[in-house]
């Protein structure tokens, strides 16, 4: 089978390679003509036999939208259009109806394998009409992981890139239960090797994932992460997964909570915490930090003690314990 490519990076460049060993033709295009097989976007379609079919690997948003509204140009009745990106569910409804107008179809597709998919195959959820679908069945085979598993048609246009937020949404969660049960051993003394208990859990425990063997890998590499800044970005999809829950009235607390977590990671010093220490003062007479001051306090939180324990900073002051307001 013949088929376009269009955005040739980390993931889209190796998506080309697992496709041409499994024997498919795939002309690529990239704003990087180091990259491309083509100098234009006009010259992949007119490299493609009819009926055409384009996947489309760029950054969700403008970018996708503006290579789309030139494929709808480009292509005639009959081709069709994949999505590959991670795009907001949302979009592709629009993309299918703006297309379909034009007699070209429209698939959307959740791909998930990172920069080991050329390796370990890529796992697909796919969204559109099924005939649109069952036309790119021969591409999806060759993408997808060996064996029964690794590919779904989620169901119609939109629920490829739902299923992959959702997938995104879960994911956030995992990474942030990881990472609080690696401060949490990091901090007590009792804990000698934060690292080999990590690697004890990747057999035979109820928590061992593809995940955790990566943090065992990040330890290996960095055994206290301290080449690491305390900061993580988040994609979208984290978001657009807390906003679905709030449009369905489902109840997401722990995906919630691990995208606050990394709005949190981006302050270096919180004015929330700030509100919340002053207020504190005020009605409790509770220690405070002055700003540009440290922060840390080895026995904050020790077996025991509220508050803390007794760690105190010369000249503030602290509610007697046990006071009513003590929160």
């Amino acid at each position: 089978m013949q088929i376009g490519l269009v955005g040739l990076g980390r993931m889209g460049g190796n998506m080309r390679e697992r496709i041409r060993a499994a024997g498919h033709t795939v002309v690529g295009y990239d704003t990087r003509p180091d990259l491309s097989d083509v100098a234009h976007l006009s010259d992949l379609v007119d490299r493609l036999d009819g009926p055409r079919a384009v996947w489309v690997m760029v950054p969700a948003g403008a970018v996708t939208q503006h290579v789309i509204d030139q494929l709808g140009s480009l292509l005639k009745p009959g081709d069709t259009v994949v999505d590959g990106g991670n795009s907001r569910w949302t979009e592709d409804e629009k993309h299918a109806k703006e297309l379909g107008a034009r007699g070209i179809g429209f698939v959307d597709a959740g791909v998930s394998g990172g920069v080991w998919g050329l390796e370990n195959g890529y796992a697909l959820m796919v969204g559109g009409d099924e005939e649109h679908v069952e036309r790119l069945k021969p591409i999806f085979d060759a993408l997808k992981p060996e064996g029964p598993y690794g590919y779904v048609h989620a169901g119609r246009v939109g629920a490829g890139h739902f299923a992959k937020m959702v997938h995104n949404g879960i994911e956030y969660a995992m990474m942030q239960a990881y990472a609080e049960g690696w401060e949490l051993l990091e901090k007590v003394d009792s804990v000698d090797n934060v690292r080999e208990v990590f690697r004890s859990w990747q057999d035979g425990t109820v928590i061992r994932s593809w995940l955790l063997d990566l943090a065992v890998d990040a330890l290996d590499e960095d055994a206290h992460l301290e080449k690491l800044r305390g900061c993580a970005e988040d994609s979208g999809e984290g978001r657009w997964t807390v906003e679905a829950a709030l449009d369905n009235a489902v109840p997401l607390p722990a995906i919630t909570a691990s995208l606050f977590a990394r709005f949190s990671s981006r302050q270096e010093d919180s004015p929330q915490m700030k509100m919340v220490a002053a207020l504190r003062r005020q009605f409790g007479g509770h220690a405070v930090a002055s700003a540009g001051t440290s922060t840390d306090r080895p026995d904050q939180g020790g077996h025991g003690s509220p508050e803390g324990g007794g760690s105190r900073v010369a000249g503030e002051v602290r509610a007697e314990p046990g006071s009513p307001d003590e929160v």
